[in-house]
């Protein structure tokens, strides 16, 4: 029988050539629940504004193991003891770390499943891998939980200044051709460091942290809080809505039997057993969209024009200011739209509507980012530097928005 190598190596157009580093890892990559990711786009609809952002969760996830492989190298050089088993289980739990995200990667969330994130949805994946692996993901799932011992794996993972973020700036700011995001991942890497099992950036490695932190702030306004990106992510999250409202009062709405799964029943984390994971396994972004393609010429006059705007993209007209907008100004949206197009108010509120967005590149209260200096002292990054902006960048700002059609339906 044919021996498959599998010490693959793979031309990424962020950091050039990826080493798979070993059969687990490659085991991984080729399993159906990873190869999914090829099919979830990593930022929703974004390449409605940034025609380029077709770049998917799976080229996201790959490059978050690259970064990770660079980080234990690092802190192996620094004198840090990582084991074997602890760098195989860095490797998998920050791969696996996005492999709940459903269709559009965070749509779903919000409509056709029940309270559900997909960070639980990507522990259930782990859990149910580790079965077919014989526990080789134990380690990592302690890890992704919080549960194991050495803090600052967890937060090589999930905290402020982790390779998710790394990757995914760097990463978004090259597809979308937004500059401004364009951080030097290697080098805060290379500044990393561990004290008293913390994830501590050397002092000489604060202003790369600086442009990180100002870096995301700007990705933040400008790419994912984006106004058209915010419409256009509410309509789809309204379509699936709309989509199982009609679905449960029993109207035959053509789907893939994933997506017809999801909007005939009500899922919540406690009915996500494995029948329903494995469902969820084959749902995607693909789905969705031939679902659309299909229902802009449905009947019901809400869920064929949200789907209309969204294929054609017809987009609402969005207004965004400081303050909230007054009762007033979404009545008489609704109002015009009841009177022209003689239906309900609920049906009105599917085109009409406010909400807000929030921004903050810092949070001083969680898992702050500690600069470390020769002395061994540690400070966080705000009184560490000498850059006013980054008291302001720890600050939340909150904006307000409205969205109504443009034009006629």
């Amino acid at each position: 029988m044919k021996k498959i190598n599998k010490l693959k190596i793979l031309n990424d157009p962020i950091y050039g050539f990826i080493t798979i580093p070993n059969s687990t890892i490659f085991d991984l990559i080729e399993h159906k629940y990873f190869q999914r990711l090829r099919r979830i786009s990593q930022m929703g609809l974004s390449y409605l504004v940034y025609p380029g952002a077709h770049h998917t969760r799976f080229h996201h996830a790959i490059g978050c193991m690259h970064l990770m492989q660079k980080a234990v190298q690092v802190l192996r050089f620094k004198g840090v003891k990582i084991s074997s088993k602890e760098e195989d289980a860095l490797y998998i739990a920050i791969l696996l770390h996005d492999i709940g995200h459903g269709p559009f990667s965070h749509a779903m969330e919000h409509s056709i499943v029940k309270g559900i994130s997909h960070e639980e949805i990507s522990l259930l994946f782990m859990q149910k891998l580790n079965e077919e692996f014989n526990g080789d993901l134990t380690l990592a799932i302690q890890i992704f939980k919080g549960e194991y011992h050495r803090k600052f794996m967890l937060q090589l993972i999930s905290s402020q200044i982790d390779m998710d973020r790394a990757d995914y700036l760097k990463r978004d700011s090259f597809y979308t051709g937004v500059s401004e995001g364009n951080i030097n991942s290697e080098r805060i890497i290379t500044m990393l460091h561990v004290k008293d099992d913390e994830l501590v950036i050397e002092n000489k490695g604060i202003y790369s942290v600086e442009k990180f932190l100002v870096a995301r702030r700007l990705m933040y306004w400008q790419v994912y809080l984006h106004k058209t990106s915010l419409a256009a992510e509410q309509l789809i999250i309204r379509v699936l809505k709309r989509a199982k409202e009609l679905s449960r009062k029993g109207v035959e709405l053509e789907a893939s039997k994933p997506l017809k799964f999801f909007l005939e029943n009500e899922i919540s984390i406690t009915e996500f057993d494995d029948d329903c994971l494995e469902t969820f396994s084959r749902l995607d972004n693909f789905d969705v969209i031939s679902a659309m393609k299909s229902w802009q010429y449905h009947d019901d006059f809400v869920l064929s024009n949200l789907c209309e705007m969204i294929i054609n993209r017809q987009l609402l007209k969005v207004k965004i200011k400081k303050k909230p907008f007054s009762e007033d100004n979404l009545v008489t949206y609704i109002n015009a739209l009841q009177e022209k197009y003689d239906i309900t108010e609920e049906e009105a509120q599917y085109f009409v509507f406010t909400g807000q967005i929030s921004n903050q590149a810092y949070t001083r209260s969680k898992q702050n980012i500690k600069i470390l200096y020769k002395s061994g002292k540690t400070e966080d990054v705000v009184k560490a530097s000498d850059q006013l902006n980054l008291k302001a960048l720890s600050k939340k700002v909150t904006k307000y928005y409205i969205c109504y059609p443009k034009q006629k339906l």
